[in-house]
């Protein structure tokens, strides 16, 4: 009864305050640069609970979740960019047949691979990149013939309607893209140990970086203008949208780390070795952890896309990277509470407070204070803001000890002995 109550009293305060600030922003009590910012903490929330799903739950050292973030983010932003610019699903019909094609092609791979006995990790790489590179042809070709079809079904919805499913899609598709990347990426780099999956995981950040920059003459992108950045993205993120997508991760992150396969993933970073020896399948359990966190990536960088209207590359620099870094060590490593609560006061404080608090012309000595910050928070507590702590719903319920009945009861009334007054 306690964790039921505790557990309500969470989904309360938490949707109250969803609901609260959804009220301030319907209402013009919260200004449009307030209302950002929360939706900034939210995607961050969304981007950094990715990365400690990776490095805080898995143990493995990161540093790519950014460029994930940003592919997540471009894939979401042609999507619309396409339907409300050009007026058609052109992009909406070929990434979802992409997202459909290679995971069936990854399937197939997979089942090839698995009779292939002493299979190197390279060798497999280019068999799935193969299969790939087949699928995603295969899909720009029978994409074309499906494009007209449905953009003319969902032009017969209201168009509000046609917009905001075309925009849910994109946001899932974004997370997909992401995933799928991160699994062919995977392949290979999750064989290494965690310093030099972190390094490889860094430049994977950067030639995401530098392909953006030329998207427009390397990749073929015209609309995303390469290293000019994008524009005439709808602004289509409303904070019912964030907070929908922040609930969602909440609760799969929440029920992923209190089965089976989460604790098996914790043993991982606890001990690979001892891991292995008690049957658990530590690349498995490395390559689902990467891959879902990645999906989330994804789904905040989508998100994030739609916010502003606006990407720009450099957005997505290797610098930037570090920011779900720092949020998930300020928070906590392990913690879902502290990672969430870390990144709205990342958003808040860093982009808001400081920005009002610092005299004018001293903006960029925000990045000075925060650092400072951390570095104190790192001296005098360094688990984390909140260290192991976890939000009741979140926190893992476990039975209770077992307790055996006692070898000598005393005797019920129906087993004494009748009393004849002898």
């Amino acid at each position: 009864m306690n964790t039921q109550r505790s557990t309500l009293i969470f989904w309360l305060v938490f949707l109250g305050f969803l609901i609260l600030i959804q009220a301030l922003i319907g209402t013009g009590l919260l200004s449009n640069f307030w209302a950002t910012l929360l939706k900034i903490g939210a995607v961050m929330s969304i981007v950094s609970i990715g990365l400690n799903l990776i490095y805080g739950f898995n143990g493995q050292f990161s540093l790519g979740q950014w460029g994930f973030y940003a592919i997540g983010a471009y894939t979401a932003a042609d999507i619309t960019y396409r339907w409300t610019q050009l007026h058609n699903a052109s992009g909406l019909v070929v990434v979802l047949l992409v997202v459909l094609l290679v995971s069936l092609a990854f399937f197939l791979v997979a089942k090839i691979v698995s009779r292939l006995r002493g299979l190197d990790a390279l060798s497999a790489f280019t068999l799935y990149l193969i299969g790939l590179l087949i699928a995603a042809i295969l899909a720009v070709m029978v994409g074309k013939g499906l494009i007209a079809p449905i953009t003319n079904i969902l032009n017969l919805l209201p168009a509000e309607w046609a917009i905001q499913i075309v925009f849910f899609l994109a946001v899932i598709l974004g997370g997909c893209i992401a995933a799928e990347i991160s699994y062919i990426f995977g392949l290979p780099v999750l064989t290494l140990g965690s310093d030099y999956f972190g390094i490889a995981t860094l430049g994977f950040t950067i030639i995401v970086k530098v392909l953006l920059d030329n998207s427009d003459t390397l990749l073929g992108f015209t609309e995303m203008k390469g290293a000019r950045g994008m524009v005439g993205i709808p602004k289509l993120t409303s904070w019912i949208w964030v907070a929908v997508f922040l609930i969602a991760v909440l609760v799969v992150t929440r029920n992923l780390l209190h089965s089976s396969h989460g604790r098996a993933m914790i043993s991982v970073r606890e001990d690979e070795i001892a891991a292995k020896a008690m049957g658990i399948n530590v690349a498995q359990q490395k390559t689902i952890t990467f891959v879902l966190g990645s999906f989330f990536a994804g789904l905040a960088g989508a998100l994030y896309a739609h916010v502003n209207g606006f990407l720009h590359p450099n957005t997505f620099n290797f610098i930037k990277s570090f920011d779900p870094m720092i949020i998930v060590v300020f928070g906590g490593l392990g913690s879902v509470s502290g990672t969430v609560v870390a990144a709205f006061t990342w958003a808040l404080v860093l982009e808001g407070l400081l920005r009002l608090v610092l005299p004018q012309g001293f903006e960029t000595w925000r990045f000075v204070v925060y650092p400072l910050l951390l570095l104190i928070m790192m001296l005098l507590r360094p688990q984390g803001l909140f260290g192991a702590f976890e939000f009741p719903y979140l926190r893992q319920v476990l039975p209770r000890p077992f307790q055996p009945r006692e070898l000598h009861q005393p005797p019920s009334p129906a087993d004494e002995p009748l009393n004849n007054g002898a």
